[in-house]
């Protein structure tokens, strides 16, 4: 499995992330939704610091899922690993953008 490098823009400011090439289309998914959800809180006028604003959008996003995991009967171990494996390209694309 190749890394390979994509672009993507959230709360205006651009970030390079290293992927594995067979999640691309995930990635390209998941950034969109968490700008979109981010722009819904900040359209809502109540938050304007940007660190709360992106913790807030993260929590909604994991209340949508826990509430689809208990819907669906969602595997909450795999679910765990895909956000270890999220935070942690997030964390290497803060790191390269601060170098």
């Amino acid at each position: 499995m190749n890394n390979e490098s994509l672009n993507i823009s959230i709360m205006g400011r651009d970030f390079s992330i290293a992927y594995p090439d067979d999640e691309r289309e995930e990635i390209l998914l998941a950034a969109t939704y968490l700008d979109k959800k981010i722009q819904e809180i900040r359209v809502e006028g109540k938050v304007f610091d940007s660190e709360r604003i992106a913790l807030i959008a993260g929590l909604r996003i994991a209340h949508e899922l826990l509430i689809l995991r208990d819907e669906t009967g969602f595997d909450i171990n795999e679910f765990r690993r895909r956000i270890v494996s999220l935070k942690k390209k997030v964390d290497e694309a803060l790191a390269y953008e601060e170098n």
